[in-house]
């Protein structure tokens, strides 16, 4: 199965701790590149979720990123800090008997005071662990997003495929009338200048002709690379790079079928078939 490496892929987290989410976007590029933006209390984990994409992934790059909200866990475990608070309200006191004046305190204010409150403590080998699960669920989505699109890569470039496997039928038929009239093209000269026909001379003049105007071996070597290109696409895998090194040896065929051209509808298969590689190329970028 042929794959794209453009895909995106977001997994919600809902736990007793809290909620998260994770993002994976994934674009094209020659090599696997993984970065992380992730809270500082979970760093740590930049090494193993590097693993678990590699051993997935083979080519992309993959901005993977983890958002969390533990404020949203269980609201019925929360309470203070007694330490804390004793200390805040001793020192309430003093300030009031520093400033010689009597007030309440703002018991609202004391409780967003910094570690105030306090969270059951929260089990972090099984938060680490749930985590980790939902990133494995976050790269199966990804890696189906992938394939879907490379379906519709695959369909593109098959497309592209008859149309250039059609160019060439024309072309190889076109060859026999290019030939005749460029025989009658050296007939009408030598007419115009009123030169007896010498069968030998016209003779090599044809023969120069056929050799600027043979065209067969580029035409076999773009049929060699199409039935290759079709059978990586059947193979499926990481193939993108050899499928960019065929579409470069498909413009070089379709160059010089170009500049053995004599006719305008030889030019015009020439044109036509850089433009069909072209599209392919550019879809083929994005085959991981």
């Amino acid at each position: 199965m042929i794959k794209s490496m453009t895909a995106f892929a977001r997994q919600p987290i809902e736990k007793n701790w809290g909620n998260g989410a994770w993002e994976i976007r994934s674009v094209n590029s020659r090599f696997l590149e993984t970065n992380f933006r992730l809270p500082e209390a979970f760093r740590y984990l930049e090494f193993k979720l590097r693993e678990k994409l590699r051993k997935k992934l083979n080519r992309g790059k993959l901005d993977c990123s983890l958002r969390l909200d533990t404020n949203q866990g269980n609201n019925e475990a929360l309470s203070i800090d007694p330490v804390l608070a004793a200390s805040l309200l001793n020192s309430h006191e003093a300030l009031q008997q520093a400033a010689g004046i009597k007030q309440e305190p703002d018991l609202t204010r004391l409780l967003i005071w910094p570690g105030m409150i306090k969270k059951a403590d929260v089990d972090n080998e099984l938060m680490e662990k749930e985590l980790l699960s939902g990133l494995d669920e976050a790269i199966e989505q990804l890696i189906s997003m992938r394939a879907r699109e490379g379906e519709s890569i695959t369909d593109m470039i098959r497309q592209r495929l008859d149309g250039i496997a059609k160019q060439i039928i024309y072309v190889r038929e076109e060859i026999p009338a290019i030939a005749k009239w460029q025989r009658e093209k050296i007939l009408g000269r030598f007419e115009e200048i009123k030169l007896e026909f010498d069968e030998n001379r016209i003779e090599q003049e044809m023969v120069m002709v056929a050799q600027k105007i043979d065209v067969d071996e580029e035409l076999d070597r773009l049929e060699t690379h199409i039935k290759e290109v079709d059978r990586l696409m059947k193979k499926g895998g990481v193939v993108g790079r050899r499928l960019d090194f065929l579409m470069q040896e498909l413009n070089r065929e379709a160059n010089t079928l170009g500049s053995k051209s004599i006719s305008a509808q030889t030019t015009a298969a020439s044109v036509e078939l850089k433009v069909l590689i072209e599209q392919m190329r550019e879809q083929i970028q994005n085959i991981e």
